[in-house]
């Protein structure tokens, strides 16, 4: 298995960070695949997965080179660097750290994520440019038109796993953060089920990376970062970037009726549509998250939320740019005892 050893101050100094590129990473890797894991990526795979194989029928040396970096079980290093975990860098500014692959280092990488030897057509020096034109042009048509709504959904999860940091520390923090990562004990934190040696991330910075697809793999630029890229979680993750622009607020699909039922108890207590908002506040959300989930309009959404706050069944705190809302302890406890 493939596990890193991560003293105390190390795990102390982790932090999530928001990473525009990554998001666009893992819609390559979900176009690639070209299998959704849920409806509203498959609405989203519809609408781009067309142009998409297009655009590589018509260049089959970068249709190659992404088989190639995408391998079997490791991807080639300059397909996926590690966020520098500094400020809110744009998408351009991290695509620098592609474009700044030497050739022959990329060529390096490839062999390794291939397993074997690069083939002939890719012995070449514009492999660093050519993905990063590819990566440029997922973010523009396939991300960019919805990335208002993906950014809040990954704030959400951000501040969701804090919570859970301060009430159950690490463990309670990471234990269901990606397939096959959990705490073996002491300091070792199990990050696959492959078999690779162990990596001391002593005097590193830990960085933790959502992403709204369900797609997930770890980067490192040794010895100073090392980052955990994984999928959030919850029903807004599904729509995130579910819908071709045009539709709806931030280039969505309109309001769904989403997330879990509302008990016939609690809706008579509070009243069905203040309620079902209570009761989707279990995670983090911001309040035109709760539109699109509920249906319910903007004012109708405001009102709602400010009786919770002034009952403290809800509370709220700044994530980045959003303003999200949660319950409280208090309202965990009124939604529980109606289950």
């Amino acid at each position: 298995m493939g596990w890193w050893e991560i003293g105390a101050d190390t795990l102390a100094s982790g932090r999530f960070v928001v990473s525009p590129l990554a998001e666009t990473i893992a819609c390559l890797k979900t176009l690639h695949a070209g299998a959704a894991a849920h409806p509203g990526e498959r609405a989203w795979l519809d609408a781009y997965l067309p142009a998409y194989r297009e655009r590589l029928a018509r260049d089959a040396v970068t249709a190659l080179l992404v088989r190639a970096a995408l391998g079997p079980t490791w991807n080639a290093d300059f397909l996926t660097p590690t966020p520098a975990g500094e400020g809110e860098p744009g998408f351009e500014d991290e695509l620098e750290a592609v474009l700044a692959t030497p050739p022959e280092a990329a060529r390096e990488q490839l062999v390794v994520s291939l397993g074997g030897p690069l083939p002939p057509a890719l012995h070449r020096s514009d492999l660093p440019v050519r993905l990063a034109g590819l990566l440029r042009w997922i973010w523009t048509r396939t991300v960019l038109p919805t990335w208002p709504r993906r950014r809040r959904v990954l704030e959400a999860d951000v501040v969701a796993r804090t919570a859970r940091l301060g009430q159950g520390g690490w463990a309670a923090a990471l234990g269901d953060m990606r397939p096959g990562m959990r705490w073996l004990g002491g300091s070792r934190l199990q990050v696959n089920t492959h078999d690779y040696p162990p990596r001391d991330l002593a005097g590193a910075r830990l960085l933790f990376v959502p992403v709204t697809p369900r797609r997930t793999w770890v980067s490192w630029e040794a010895p100073h970062r090392y980052a955990v890229v994984y999928p959030c979680a919850g029903p807004l993750a599904d729509a995130a970037g579910s819908a071709p622009p045009g539709r709806g607020p931030d280039g969505g699909a309109g309001p769904a009726a989403g997330g879990p039922s509302v008990p016939a108890a609690l809706g008579a207590l509070l009243g069905p549509a203040r309620a079902r908002v209570l009761v989707l506040l279990a995670d983090p959300k911001s309040t035109s998250q709760l539109v699109a989930l509920t249906g319910q309009g903007l004012g109708s959404v405001g009102r709602h939320l400010k009786v919770l706050l002034d009952a403290r069944l809800a509370a709220r705190r700044r994530a980045g740019r959003s303003v999200l809302y949660y319950r409280t302890a208090a309202g965990d406890t009124l939604v529980g005892a109606q289950d």
